[in-house]
């Protein structure tokens, strides 16, 4: 039997961080299905399209390019339960920089296990490395002409700055 997990999020943009959960996900599972958060109330600075654009390039150039054939990206406007299902995944995989990250995911967790106790969820630590990375600091830093450099993928800083110049 082929494990599928689901790997969902806003992407906005993705981070060395979600890389370094995808990297450990592949480890885990036959098929990660990487699933962008599409959200009416909500304005990200990419639009679906360019963050799905932007994962695909960082899963080309990154240490495990060999492996993009076993990951899939998709998009979901309602409960990420919904989007595993119909994306066959058993499981979803959410990263953990912290314990604040764990109250919230075990919150989210039992309330996801309550809608649909069939999916489980994986909590797969973040490496040290990327720990202290978010999207909204990328963003922020990015916002303010820093130099995000070392949290994104070169594509995805150079897709900042174009972004932060218009």
């Amino acid at each position: 039997m082929s494990r599928t997990v689901l790997y969902p999020g806003s992407f906005d943009p993705v981070t060395n961080g979600h890389l370094d959960v995808l990297r450990q996900a592949l480890n885990l599972a036959d098929r990660v299905v990487v699933a962008i958060g599409i959200h009416a109330g909500k304005k990200p600075l990419f639009s679906y399209e360019e963050r799905q654009s932007l994962i695909a390039g960082a899963i080309e150039q990154s240490e495990f390019s060999a492996e993009q054939s076993r990951v899939s990206v998709v998009g979901f406007s309602g409960l990420s339960v919904d989007a595993a299902i119909e994306s066959d995944a058993q499981f979803m995989v959410r990263g953990l920089r912290d314990g604040t990250d764990l109250d919230y995911e075990m919150q989210l967790c039992g309330m996801n296990g309550a809608m649909m106790p069939q999916i489980g969820t994986v909590f797969l630590p973040a490496s040290p490395a990327v720990r202290p990375i978010t999207a909204t600091l990328v963003r922020q830093i990015a916002g303010m002409k820093g130099d995000v450099s070392s949290f994104v993928p070169k594509h995805v800083a150079d897709a900042l700055s174009r972004k932060f110049q218009s």
